[in-house]
């Protein structure tokens, strides 16, 4: 393997077309200011490296990237590449992340508006973001111990699975299919919007008006605090183990609730079903 090591790289496609290298303690800044630094490559290797330049990781096939530092200049890193891991890695430039396969990301710090749009495959674990538009239209994804906070994160997703997660997010899931969200919170304005398929297993809901316009909505042993207006036109089974400021025109199935002070029922075509429990 070719080791690039302790090297100041500036120039237009630095390092093009590499195959079986290993860069350490590299920074690509400078005053040429070129892009794609290592774009079409394979079989990559990056430890303790800096990236102030833009494009560096287009058409990579074989990454890793550990201990490392993409600063708000790095923008669009990581593009149309697969079998990507990056691990211990600050991402702070927009689009981090886009039309890339087979990724895994853990121990990272991401402040990256519009990231991980059109990703598949993707885990990502004990790692903290902030964006704008996070993991839009992603497929498979795989999340445990993520915190995140932004604004219409995880919309138009499929498959996925998240644990152990705290979300700050408005309209978060909107049209997403086949999710599941386990032992999370998730705060936030419109939580869920046109879903289908949709499950939160032992969650805490926190905000106005979630779950509106749901197919195939299920809540199983969930909190809702300063939920009002729930549930508008879905399609939901829930359990609910905590009051609910209200509960308006649930489509169909069966919401089990403590306590609501609120049922609005204006709506000929809304034939969901409120039971109470006990407390």
């Amino acid at each position: 393997m070719k080791v690039v090591e302790k090297q100041t790289l500036d120039e237009e496609r630095a390092l093009y077309g590499s195959k079986g290298i290993l860069i350490k303690e590299c920074s690509f800044d400078g005053p040429a200011d070129g892009e794609s630094a290592v774009k079409e490559s394979s079989d990559v290797q990056v430890n303790k490296c800096f990236f102030n330049l833009r494009y560096p990781f287009w058409h990579v096939h074989g990454l890793t990237i550990h201990n490392s530092e993409m600063t708000p200049l790095c923008r669009a890193a990581l593009w149309y590449s697969d079998h990507v891991e990056v691990t211990d890695t600050k991402m702070y430039g927009i689009k981090a992340f886009r039309e890339c396969s087979d990724v895994v990301i853990r121990d990272c710090d991401i402040i990256s508006p519009e990231f991980g749009w059109f990703v598949k495959n993707i885990e990502m674990t004990n790692s903290v973001a902030e964006s704008e538009y996070f993991m839009m239209r992603s497929e498979n994804i795989t999340f445990k111990n993520v915190t995140f906070k932004g604004k219409y994160s995880f919309q138009y997703i499929k498959n996925a699975v998240f644990e152990n997660c705290n979300f700050d997010t408005k309209d978060a899931f909107w049209h997403g299919e086949n999710v599941i969200v386990r032992n999370s919170v998730v705060k936030g304005e419109y939580l869920a919007w046109y879903a289908d398929g949709l499950t939160f297993e032992n969650c805490k809901i926190i905000g106005t008006q979630p779950l509106c316009y749901c197919k195939n909505l299920k809540l199983v042993d969930c909190e809702m605090i300063e939920t009002d207006l729930c549930f508008e036109k879905s399609e939901v089974e829930a359990q609910i183990t905590t009051p609910v400021i209200s509960i308006k025109n649930p489509l169909s199935g069966t919401i089990v609730v403590p306590a609501v002070d609120e049922i609005i029922m204006d709506d000929a075509n809304a034939k969901g079903k409120i039971r109470y429990s006990s407390v």
